[in-house]
């Protein structure tokens, strides 16, 4: 492997320490890939406190795990002593590691072969103790040693089998995959935040297929997603062919081909969710009313439930809310302004890609979602500087203190304000809109009255 001079100089410093230093996991397999990597852990045979003697500048990152920050040239280096980990009680952490010399020791420990290679920062060589060049070439993924100790020992390995597959595009070996069958109902042991961080990547990889159907034969998918994996039962019909997890499929196959962002990508993946809850049968056909705004609660509900950020989970379940717009030519510019205000300026973009994802997923014609002849609309509301948020009504809440006075009433005038001017522009005008509000507070207090 190429080494760059930073880090022979690196190493030169503990092998005149009588230690060596070495890449390990990803970065060197990515190497391998012939892939970028941006995942650099390093392992030493030396102590924590002798890696501190070493350097005078270190941050105590995990020392507890044996973890020490060096910082050296500008750069930051996290380096893990060569360890071996006792019993995992709670299918994630150990109850205790050893540190060890034996970098044999310390490779035996990690997850997949593939992610065991490490390499000599003093000359590049690449050590390999686990078969992991065969894995590579052949686009395995395979558990070290026995899998169901391996997935015992940390529960989330079930799941990163899983993302690994879909980043990488690689099958899981026969036996790994009957154990994290096995395993896969102690994920519940793990954080939903680590979940999360597992489920996020796959799907925002270049095989999210591969990871979605690996989640779906081990179990991991019925424990994690419920919801989508019940859409197994619900059959395709009309413009759509497969069965409604295969049509989610397709459509976060579809975002990955547009390079969607990621909330696009779970938009994807759940934009039809609501069908499982809202399915009837009317003598003729299923029918699945209101699916969209059903699906929007399920989606913000698994968000929460998965500690995503609230923005995301806004994000998302706003993009499902508004998927099945029904566009007509007939609508009026005061329709095209309100659909922007609800869904947002800067939310447009996304919404069309997601709409496209769906056509793409389906049998339907682009006619048929009229998405050219909307953005034509929009574009052209957009270009004439409409009035869209309070921020552009030619009255503020100070202008309306004499009509309204203190309290809530002013916000609800306000509101109304926009609604009118969303509708019919030429009201912006600052006289206007005190009469309006003046009419508006007197019809209220007439009717408290």
């Amino acid at each position: 492997m190429i080494v760059s001079e930073n880090l022979k100089t690196l190493s030169s410093i503990f092998k005149s320490n009588g230690f060596s230093l070495y890449l390990v996991g990803g970065a060197v397999r990515d190497y391998l890939l012939k892939k970028p990597g941006h995942d650099f852990d390093f392992t030493t045979d030396a102590r924590p406190e002798e890696i501190k003697k070493m350097f005078r500048h270190t941050i105590d990152t995990g020392i507890k795990h044996g973890t020490v920050t060096v910082l050296f040239k500008g750069g930051s280096y996290e380096i893990t002593t060569f360890r071996t980990e006792s019993d995992y009680s709670d299918s994630r952490h150990p109850d205790s590691v050893t540190f060890v010399r034996s970098l044999s020791e310390d490779l035996k420990r990690r997850d997949f072969t593939i992610n065991a290679f490490a390499c000599d920062l003093s000359n590049g060589e690449i050590i390999d103790e686990h078969g992991g060049f065969d894995d590579l070439k052949n686009g395995v993924i395979r558990a070290i040693g026995n899998p169901r100790e391996r997935f015992k020992e940390d529960a989330l390995r079930i799941m990163r089998a899983a993302r690994f597959s879909s980043k990488l595009g690689f099958s899981i070996e026969e036996e790994t995959k009957k154990a994290m069958k096995e395993l896969s109902p102690t994920i519940t042991k793990v954080s939903e935040e680590r979940i999360r961080e597992e489920l996020f990547r796959l799907i925002d990889s270049p095989f999210p297929r591969l990871g979605l159907e690996t989640m779906e034969e081990t179990g991991l998918m019925e424990i994690i997603l419920p919801d989508l994996y019940k859409c197994k039962a619900i059959e395709g019909e009309g413009y759509h062919k497969e069965n409604l997890l295969e049509h989610h499929i397709l459509a976060l196959e579809s975002a990955e081909r547009l390079k969607a962002p990621l909330t696009v990508k779970i938009a994807s993946l759940l934009h039809d969710i609501g069908k499982v809850k809202t399915e009837r049968w009317n003598g003729q056909k299923f029918t699945y009313y209101s699916h969209e705004i059903i699906g929007s609660e399920m989606a913000a509900s698994i968000m929460s439930r998965l500690k995503s950020s609230n923005k995301d989970r806004d994000d998302v379940a706003l993009l499902i809310r508004e998927h099945m717009i029904q566009y007509s030519p007939s609508w009026s510019d005061g329709a095209i302004r309100r659909m922007i205000v609800r869904v947002g300026k800067e939310n447009l973009e996304n919404l069309f890609i997601l709409r496209e994802c769906d056509r793409n997923a389906t049998l339907a014609l682009p006619e048929s979602f009229n998405d050219d002849a909307l953005k034509e609309r929009i574009n052209k509301e957009l270009s004439s500087s409409p009035v869209l948020t309070l921020k552009d009504l030619k009255v503020n809440g100070k202008d309306l203190s004499d009509i309204t006075g203190k309290g809530p009433l002013t916000g609800k005038v306000l509101k109304a304000l926009l609604e009118m001017v969303i509708d019919t522009p030429s009201l912006n005008d600052k006289e206007l809109l005190l009469e309006k509000a003046t009419e508006l507070v007197d019809k209220e207090t007439s009717g408290i009255n």
